[in-house]
């Protein structure tokens, strides 16, 4: 089957049937939730929460098309032998990882506040990568899940746009998966980085991949659907 055409900048996107992976990065309580551990370092977590409902859109057109979905969850150990002390200690922040928080330890797999926010639960079969970095490659294994799945694009989404979501697409670009990152189903707390970090990724032809609202890529899943039916 040809690629289905996906208008993105800097150029058209070509989405390639049986060799695309959608990632969702770190949709979690800890990061979205008022009260939680985004909000309790003064962020505006009604910026993330934004996301949620293109990005429901666009997993529930993914799934209809038969594409592999992952998703991944940013934490560590509890008792912490997997978090580096530059990142346990950064800012002095009032609180940190591993510390009480309103949805149980901050951080620390296996607590609510871990787990992803319940619009955008996983379903049976779908993968969930646990990752103790920015970056989904990072001591992971996402390198051979796509690799045993054929895969050789992905689309990008989730949170932070500058941060986890920028570090993943990065090692993605350096690995030879071109990256297609769907605007309005990443986010930031500043809407500044928001703007910004998409236009890196377009920058330079493509420097790290493409950017596409999901408007326009989520009639290519649809088409894809069908083309598969």
């Amino acid at each position: 089957m040809s690629p289905i055409t996906v208008s993105a900048e800097p150029s058209a996107f070509p989405l390639i049937p049986g060799q695309t992976a959608l990632i969702v990065i770190d949709m979690q309580r800890d990061f979205l939730l008022p009260g939680g551990f985004g909000e309790s370092l003064g962020n505006d977590v009604g910026q993330l929460l934004k996301v949620v409902p293109p990005l429901a859109a666009l997993i529930a057109a993914a799934r209809d098309a038969g594409i592999l979905v992952i998703h991944t969850r940013e934490g560590h150990l509890p008792d912490l032998s997997d978090c580096p002390p530059a990142k346990l200690n950064r800012g002095a922040p009032s609180r940190r990882i591993g510390d009480p928080g309103k949805y149980g330890r901050i951080l620390i797999r296996g607590e609510y506040g871990h787990d992803i926010v319940d619009e955008l639960s996983p379903v049976e079969g779908e993968v969930v990568i646990d990752k103790p970095g920015k970056g989904a490659f990072y001591a992971t294994e996402l390198q051979d899940v796509l690799t045993a799945a054929g895969v050789t694009q992905l689309l990008v989404t989730g949170v932070t746009t500058e941060v986890c979501v920028h570090t993943t697409t990065r090692e993605a670009n350096d690995r030879g998966y071109e990256c297609l990152v769907v605007s309005d189903c990443v986010g930031s707390y500043f809407p500044e980085f928001q703007r910004v970090g998409l236009d890196m990724i377009k920058a330079q032809g493509g420097i790290f991949g493409w950017v596409a609202d999901s408007t326009a890529v989520i009639p290519a899943l649809h088409t894809l659907a069908l083309s598969a039916a």
